[in-house]
């Protein structure tokens, strides 16, 4: 399926980054958040993106151009150079669109700007890009398509430190309680479409307010509740929770390395290995 990427927005919570390069290239790790999104996508077989572009999108684009694999992963390396050999390949098989939509357009706008490179595409995938979670995609994907619904998202659990305070009319409270026991679930994205969304999608609008409750009244619009590990990029602090994650090996979002992981290495201790771009003699890749 294809998988259409919000990477458009200003990412104004976590400035200290996104002024000089755009929220979804903060890293993490080595890699950027946009490569952990698209990296869980191609474990589960959807490599195919596209990329709703806007603020420094030039930058995404650059990040792509220029990527080097060897950087984030074993290699040999021979002959002078003429030859790199890598264990692992990351980004090889993925089949990139960077779209403009636009630096101000909200996210309605920018999956109704893409829709022609949707295509024929009877479902396909969207995400925010500012979210990481351990969700069994394909489960998600099972239901949406025994279901009659158009639209489906992750319901997830918010993970802020803040108290929910109920009170009387005169000030007295009934209940306090942290936000993340309370009853309370957030739309986290990790959308599954069928086409038909840009039926109701009108000129302008935002894919929540006014499509989603078209949606709501004929109650083709799902919410996929998951008790498991979800933690949104939003503030300097989320990314130092999930900086602090993957420096400790506890990760939970890297299904690749839990799940078919466990393969991957196995070809690679049996000397599989992918010949990396041909190289000039200054190191840069052929275009």
């Amino acid at each position: 399926m294809k998988v259409v990427l919000f990477c458009g927005g200003l990412g104004l919570r976590i400035r200290d980054y996104s002024e000089s390069i755009p929220k979804p290239l903060v890293p993490i790790g080595q890699r950027p958040m946009l490569w952990h999104v698209m990296k869980y996508y191609s474990h589960y077989g959807h490599k195919d993106f596209i990329l709703c572009l806007g603020h420094q999108g030039e930058a995404i684009k650059r990040f792509f151009l220029n990527y080097e694999e060897c950087l984030s992963n074993d290699f040999v390396f021979s002959e002078g150079g003429k030859k790199v050999l890598l264990s692992n390949s990351d980004i090889h098989d993925w089949n990139i669109t960077f779209a403009d939509t636009g630096v101000d357009s909200n996210i309605g706008q920018r999956l109704k700007a893409v829709q022609k490179y949707v295509g024929k595409e009877e479902v396909f995938l969207g995400n925010y890009t500012d979210g990481l979670t351990d969700l069994h995609l394909p489960s998600v994907i099972e239901r949406f398509e025994k279901n009659n619904a158009v639209a489906t998202f992750l319901s997830a659990r918010p993970n802020l430190s803040f108290h929910i305070v109920s009170s009387s009319k005169d000030g007295h409270v009934e209940k306090i309680e942290e936000m993340t026991r309370a009853n309370l679930r957030i739309n986290s994205g990790y959308f599954v479409f069928r086409k038909n969304i840009f039926d109701y999608l009108r000129e302008g609008e935002e894919l929540v307010r006014e499509p989603f409750q078209r949606l709501i009244k004929e109650k083709r619009l799902l919410a996929f509740e998951h008790d498991g590990f979800f933690q949104a990029m939003d503030t300097f602090k989320d990314r130092q929770i999930l900086e602090g994650m993957l420096a400790s090996g506890h990760a939970p979002w890297e299904v690749w390395k839990t799940q078919q992981g466990a393969e991957v290495r196995s070809e690679a201790s049996n000397g599989r290995s992918v010949r990396a771009p041909s190289r000039t003699s200054t190191g840069k890749r052929h275009a």
